[in-house]
Order: structure tokens, then C-alpha cells, then sequence
């Protein structure tokens, strides 16, 4: 008789185990809680369904295509030239009441933005002829202090980093910045 004998490791995070095999981001991504994206590049494709595609910091080759409601919000929160999203951040959600053929399959929704002062109040259509209000929240993204200036410093100026490059990692103070610029 063999027995397989399987040794335990500790902590296992099985997240990597349950993805989905596709070329876009899936509500079934986003399964184990929201996730916070940073825009890179928006594309238009040849596709009446998703003629969008939305890269972001580490899609690892998986972009968002928004859904034509979740392309509303964005053309409502920033307008309809797309360049303008480039940079900004999103919150992406897991929406379990999202439907497809009149079926809850589920879907992927905004729940925070990047860019906005307030919390903003936006129409979505949920069918022909309904639409219901949602509230899309700011999304403030905390950056950590800088802890060594002076190391930054040495960096930049071994073109290791580039000042842009150390401003979007950390928080930095007029002071800071003031140093990292001489």
C-alpha cells in the first residue's frame, strides 16, 4: 500500500491555487478580498463586448476590461479622454449581484477612486431604462516615510532611482524633496 505522505510547511496562502486561467482580470480575481490598481496604459480594441482594456501596475499580463457601467463611472469621474486615467488608482471589488443573460454570474466593480476630492455620486444603468445611484469614495493611498534621505540621495544620484521614482514610493516633506533636488 502507498501512502503519499505530505509534510506540513506552516502558513499557506492557496490564493495563487484558485486563480483563473484567462487574459483579463476576473471577479473570480478578485475572490479573496478588493484589490487597488494604478493605471499604466488604456487601449481600445476591435470588440463590441470589451472595447477597453486597462493595464495596471502588475496585471502580469492580465488587464481590466471594464464593463459599459464601470466605463461610465470612469468617463463620470474623469472625463471621456482615456490618456486622462493614466496614473490615476482604483478600487476593484467582487460584486456577487452582478448579471450577465439575467443570470448573477458576478463582476467586477469600482469602489474608491483616486483623483476625486469627495465622495461622488454617480448613475449607473442596471437594465434598459433603470439606473440606480452609486457613491464612488476617494481613494487616498498612503505612502510610507522615507527613512534614509541620504540614501535616496546616493541613489539618484547614481542614477539608481529617479527623483519621480522616490516621490511615488514615499511621503516626502519640503525639506526632503528640497535635499533629493540639489
Amino acid at each position: 500500500m502507498n501512502k503519499k505522505v505530505t509534510k506540513k510547511i506552516g502558513i499557506m496562502d492557496i490564493k495563487k491555487t484558485i486563480e483563473p486561467k484567462s487574459d483579463q482580470l476576473n471577479a473570480d480575481d478578485l475572490i479573496s478580498g478588493s484589490k487597488n490598481i494604478k493605471i499604466t496604459d488604456v487601449k481600445m480594441l476591435d470588440s463590441e463586448v470589451q472595447p477597453v482594456s486597462i493595464n495596471f501596475k502588475g496585471d502580469n499580463g492580465k488587464p481590466y476590461k471594464p464593463s459599459k457601467g464601470m466605463r461610465r463611472v470612469l468617463v463620470q469621474l474623469y472625463g471621456a479622454e482615456a490618456s486622462n486615467f493614466i496614473g490615476k488608482s482604483l478600487t476593484l471589488f467582487r460584486d456577487e449581484n452582478v448579471k450577465f443573460g439575467g443570470a448573477e454570474v458576478g463582476g467586477i466593480r469600482i469602489s474608491h477612486a483616486s483623483d476625486i476630492e469627495k465622495p461622488t455620486r454617480v448613475l449607473e444603468t442596471v437594465s434598459k431604462g433603470k439606473r440606480r445611484p452609486i457613491t464612488i469614495e476617494p481613494l487616498v493611498i498612503k505612502k510610507p516615510p522615507i527613512k534614509d534621505v541620504e540614501k535616496a540621495k546616493e541613489a539618484i544620484d547614481k542614477g539608481t532611482y529617479t527623483f519621480d521614482q522616490i516621490d511615488e514610493m514615499y511621503e516626502l516633506t519640503e525639506s526632503q524633496i528640497k535635499q533629493l533636488k540639489k
